[in-house]
């Protein structure tokens, strides 16, 4: 064997780990909304992007189009790196001052909203694409005017609720938060702040204290598309359904039609992606008997949560490690071969 050959074949043997390592630890782009209570988008959504059922949600597909509802899971800044209140202008808040989105900023009074109280509040925000990363969740001021467009004063200072890398539980990120004394429509809004890229995404949560309707409707009628609403309370013709968060079925249906990169599930790099995350529970542990150690089968989903990978990552590192071990057999092969031939020839 030649000194450059033997060179060769310990750096394919010798690299092998290393490149398994980087493809193993290859990141996957994060994308969701809140969904309790459900955001703006999120609610627009469920109610079906071509045909929505409330009045805001109708003015918000006349301002900005049914992609923007399609893109649900994709109201992001790339680059954001914590500096929400220096990228985003008062007034664009729920749009995150993309104007694809800019229906969502529509100041109206009849947004379908999530009947809340105060006191202790397990909120839920579905991760189509779950990565690492840290959630701050805040409340408008008493006396906020939905009226008007939201503007960064009209939020509390402080997040009166905070999560970093919660638990991921059938495909939504969970955490407990105590919810401020409040009364009437008021709104929650909610930075999620990637910890592994710049790279953040927002939500709008219209919600009602104190009774009061927390349907979507519009009294006789409702108002024109694109004019304020109604108004938040129950009145004559004013359905008491509340907002739903998007089914399983409507997000996977719905990421055909997607023009987010990675359809739907990815992010600005070109680098990194994730399949759609379906919602499905963990499975129990299961012991193999004997001495062996109990193995946890928990949901790939909560794995990837844990050590901050993806889905298309572990299926490249898998199929990673057959070429290398592949090609490494054939090395080996070959030397032991030119090994034979040698050894025969000094006989």
């Amino acid at each position: 064997m030649t000194a450059r050959r033997r060179t060769a074949g310990i750096l394919a043997l010798g690299f092998a780990p290393l490149a398994l390592a980087g493809l193993a630890a290859a990141p996957a782009a994060a994308h969701g909304s809140l969904t309790d209570p459900v955001s703006r988008v999120s609610a627009c959504f469920a109610e079906g992007p071509e045909s929505p059922v409330s009045a805001a949600c109708r003015a918000a597909v006349a301002a900005g189009g049914t992609q923007a509802l399609y893109d649900w899971n994709g109201v992001n800044i790339a680059n954001a790196a914590g500096k929400h209140r220096e990228l985003i202008p008062d007034g664009k808040l729920c749009s995150a001052a993309n104007d694809k989105f800019k229906g969502l900023d529509l100041p109206r009074a009849d947004w379908p909203a999530t009947a809340m109280s105060a006191g202790k509040h397990t909120f839920r925000f579905r991760a189509t694409a779950p990565h690492r990363g840290s959630f701050e969740l805040f409340l408008t001021k008493p006396g906020y005017d939905p009226t008007k467009p939201l503007a960064w004063s009209d939020l509390e200072a402080k997040p009166f609720a905070e999560a970093t890398d919660p638990r991921l539980e059938n495909g939504s990120y969970v955490f407990d938060g105590t919810i401020p004394e409040r009364s009437g429509r008021q709104l929650v809004y909610t930075v999620w702040q990637r910890s592994d890229s710049p790279e953040a995404f927002y939500a709008c949560s219209d919600v009602t204290f104190g009774g009061g309707s927390a349907g979507g409707g519009t009294q006789d009628g409702g108002a024109e598309e694109g004019q304020q609403g109604s108004g938040g309370d129950s009145g004559p013709g004013t359905p008491e359904t509340a907002p739903s968060a998007p089914s399983e079925d409507a997000i996977a249906e719905g990421s055909e039609k997607s023009s987010v990169e990675h359809n739907g599930h990815g992010d600005d790099d070109a680098n990194t992606g994730a399949k759609v995350t379906a919602a499905a529970p963990a499975a129990p542990a299961e012991k193999t008997g004997g001495n062996t150690p109990e193995v946890n089968t928990a949901s790939q989903d909560e794995v990837l949560a844990e050590t901050g990978g993806s889905s298309s990552s572990t299926f490249l590192a898998i199929g990673g490690a057959g070429a290398l071990a592949a090609g490494a057999a054939v090395l080996f092969a070959s030397q032991r071969r030119r090994a034979i031939a040698g050894g025969r020839r000094g006989r």
